[in-house]
């Protein structure tokens, strides 16, 4: 019960308890413990021999689903006018590309309208007797009118009509450039709205695919990096999962919680992950190979070192600090401080390492010590 107690005979200690002798050959290497074999029954002592192979590097995490940026539209014109028809009105209504969204009515283009109209009506009546010259220059002007309304976002197909026709439309009709989901109106009630150049009235989002934003801790960068397949599960659909791949990372750490945001990028043909899901990540890291492993439980992390209590045999132990890598499979990587074939203790070696520092302690103190018959005291008497 105290090691500081040692005698250089047989016999009881001032606590009562019979004192066990310890012999010259029995003693442990320097750093060393020796213990008995009850102690080693008693705790159930376990051991494991560190082998080589690979270590399953398991990252999982949870995200958040978000829209694709890169797949969000903005609608707006690039002239002054006033909404006057509304035909997309709630937040969440899907749309399809080519849709009618609204009609505007402007100044501007009913004007541009009229001299386009103009430069048909005169490029006709000089293809009908006029010199080459003055054909070309029709058709030059004729052009640039062209050119303004599409400038515009007037479609070819609008501005052919209007040249069959020749009548002059009051409104335009604005429609959708992409397929998807509106996520964004500017105003509850549209209609009467005057809008300027470079207004957003409407923003679309396709969702044919989304991503998942994740976070990962600093010391899984290495683990990390674009194009890593990721596997994604939702609550919403038990037993399904998707197959995703990261897309990019954050270039700047998170201070206060020392974590990287990532975003994963899914394919959602169904459209059945939505935006604001929370969704469970598991990313796809290749295993570390030819690495020297040992039971996770091996390890007995101390904050500032990693230790392992290998196994000399005949009740030898000797606490040996390693350097750790990977961990994964119930597995811990090292990468220094131990060999293949080496044999470490699993369970209990807690207790093997505080033995080991209490003898190591009580030898500093007893120091040069003797014993009452001069001779010099003998090591620790063991447990």
């Amino acid at each position: 019960m105290n090691a500081s107690m040692v005698s250089d005979k047989p016999g009881k200690s001032p606590m009562g308890m019979e004192m066990v002798p310890v012999y010259e050959d029995e003693a442990p290497a320097e750093g060393g413990v020796h213990v008995s074999s009850s102690f080693l029954q008693n705790f159930s002592v376990r051991t494991a021999v560190a082998e080589g192979g690979s270590i399953p590097v398991d990252i999982r995490t949870i995200g958040i689903l978000t829209y694709n940026e890169r797949d969000i539209a903005s609608v707006n014109v690039k002239f002054e006018g006033w909404i006057e028809k509304v035909a997309v009105n709630y937040i969440g209504e899907p749309v399809e590309k080519g849709q009618a969204l609204f009609e505007i009515y402007s100044p501007q283009l009913v004007t541009t309208q009229q001299e386009y109209l103009q430069g048909v009506k005169y490029l006709e009546r000089l293809e009908a007797g006029g010199s080459a010259d003055a054909i070309s220059r029709a058709r030059s002007l004729l052009e640039a009118s062209r050119e303004r309304l599409r400038y515009w976002d007037v479609t070819g197909e609008q501005i052919d009509a209007l040249r069959t026709s020749k009548a002059i439309t009051r409104t335009l009709k604005i429609f959708s450039p992409v397929s998807g989901i509106v996520i964004f109106k500017m105003d509850q009630a549209l209609e009467g709205m005057k809008l300027g150049p470079g207004m957003t009235v409407y923003k679309i989002a396709n969702l044919a695919t989304v991503w998942a934003q994740i976070e990962v801790y600093e010391h899984q960068l290495q683990y990390i990096q674009p194009g890593r397949t990721a596997r994604i599960s939702v609550d919403a659909f038990p037993g399904q999962s998707w197959t995703g791949r990261i897309l990019y990372l954050d270039p700047t750490i998170n201070q206060q919680t020392r974590t990287l945001k990532a975003f994963v990028e899914i394919p959602n043909a169904d459209r059945r992950l939505r935006p604001q899901m929370y969704a469970n990540i598991e990313l796809n890291v290749p295993p570390a190979g030819g690495a020297v492993k040992v039971p996770a439980e091996a390890i007995l992390h101390t904050g500032d070192r990693n230790v392992v209590i290998v196994d000399k045999g005949k009740g030898s132990f000797e606490p040996r600090e390693v350097q750790v890598g990977a961990i994964g499979g119930g597995y811990q990587e090292i990468r220094g401080g131990l060999r293949r074939g080496e044999v470490v203790v699993t369970s209990s070696q807690f207790l093997i390492d505080s033995e080991s520092n209490l003898r190591e302690a009580v030898s500093k103190i007893l120091g040069g010590k003797t014993t009452s018959g001069g001779q010099k005291a003998a090591p620790p008497m063991q447990r």
